[in-house]
């Protein structure tokens, strides 16, 4: 990251003459700021989802039958669901919510 300020004061130090030195390092130190500026906003454009939350929407793998109650892996965790259609050893599913620790899934 620091490697416009770097290259800067390199080319300030053993190049260039007094007047341009003082451009460059000016341009290098606005290049960093600007550098820095655009990586914080980007690092915070959306907040994080945590807990059995995060699950709603993601594909599993139904583990144990879901006639109705069963179980599915999701993102390699086994997980007790309920699915009302009904899914077989093997099926996709979609998580649709959570219910207390119980995933509450639909046939794809």
């Amino acid at each position: 990251m620091e490697m416009g300020l770097l290259v800067a004061l390199a080319l300030a130090i053993l190049v260039l003459d007094e007047p341009w030195s003082w451009i460059v390092i000016g341009g290098g130190v606005t290049w960093e700021l600007a550098e820095t500026t655009l990586l914080v906003r980007w690092s915070q454009r959306r907040r994080s989802v945590v807990g059995a939350e995060a699950l709603v929407g993601q594909r599993a793998v139904v583990a144990a039958d879901c006639m109705p109650q069963g179980q599915v892996r999701v993102a390699g965790e086994l997980w007790q669901a309920r699915c009302a259609a009904g899914a077989g050893v093997g099926d996709e599913v979609i998580v649709r919510e959570v219910d207390g620790l119980t995933l509450v899934v639909d046939a794809l």
